[in-house]
């Protein structure tokens, strides 16, 4: 199958490879960037926490970051501790890839502590980690490190879809679901966009795409990429 990955660089590049080893043919067309926000992280905390791999490095240039690695840092599943470890951090816990089973890790570990623990968050945010780790006893502060800005459909991107040589899309979070069909629409291609096949990280990223029409939408079972991967047929069939 040709595939389009709308995630954003390096994770899109990262998501390619691995369908490429499956035999799949891949379009890159990142339809967000990820750029760091400046944010005063200093402060006596506890732990840090993060449910993005684009939070340990967004923190990269920040003066507070020597001291914070020196934390430990709580990672929402296997990609965002990856992305910790290689930021620096070196007391890494990771949950399983949910936001549910990271608030139990961090409620069980920290029940104790008598810091806060220090969020680091990007602008879109599908759960109130801050309010769900309030009604365990925990204490967090939450700051914003990241945002993700929206680009574009990518001439390739509009050049495959109207010539009808894609098979399927994967869709790796709300944001970006919402700017392919915004994009789809502002390139005029909203009907053969929406009748391509769509994987989809979690129902919640498929609501906007079943919302706009499409009707071939698949949700993996868990929020990960080996578990979207795994709804693709064979490269054989």
């Amino acid at each position: 199958m040709r595939l389009v990955v709308t995630r954003p660089q390096p994770d899109g590049e990262r998501t390619a490879a691995a369908l490429r080893m499956r035999g799949h043919e891949v379009l890159l067309a990142p339809l967000m960037r990820v750029e760091p926000v400046a944010a005063d992280l200093s402060g006596a905390w506890g732990a840090v926490i993060v449910t993005s791999a684009n939070a340990p490095a967004a923190i990269a240039g920040n003066p507070a970051r020597p001291t914070l690695i020196k934390r430990p840092l709580f990672a929402v599943g296997r990609r965002s501790a990856e992305a910790a470890l290689a930021a620096g951090f070196t007391d890494v816990e990771t949950a399983g890839g949910d936001v549910r089973d990271l608030v139990r890790l961090v409620a069980e570990r920290r029940a104790d502590a008598q810091a806060p623990l220090l969020y680091l968050a990007g602008e879109d945010r599908a759960a109130d980690l801050i309010g769900e780790l309030a009604a365990r006893g925990v204490a967090a502060e939450m700051r914003l490190v990241y945002r993700a800005v929206t680009a574009p459909f990518p001439p390739a991107l509009v050049e495959a879809i109207a010539a009808g040589t894609v098979a399927g899309v994967l869709h790796f979070s709300k944001r970006s679901a919402e700017n392919y069909v915004a994009g789809a629409r502002a390139a005029g291609l909203a009907d053969p966009a929406l009748a391509l096949r769509h994987y989809c990280l979690a129902a919640a990223v498929a609501e906007p795409l079943i919302e706009a029409g499409a009707r071939h939408v698949s949700v993996a079972r868990r929020p990960e990429e080996s578990a979207l991967i795994a709804l693709l047929p064979s490269s054989q069939a």
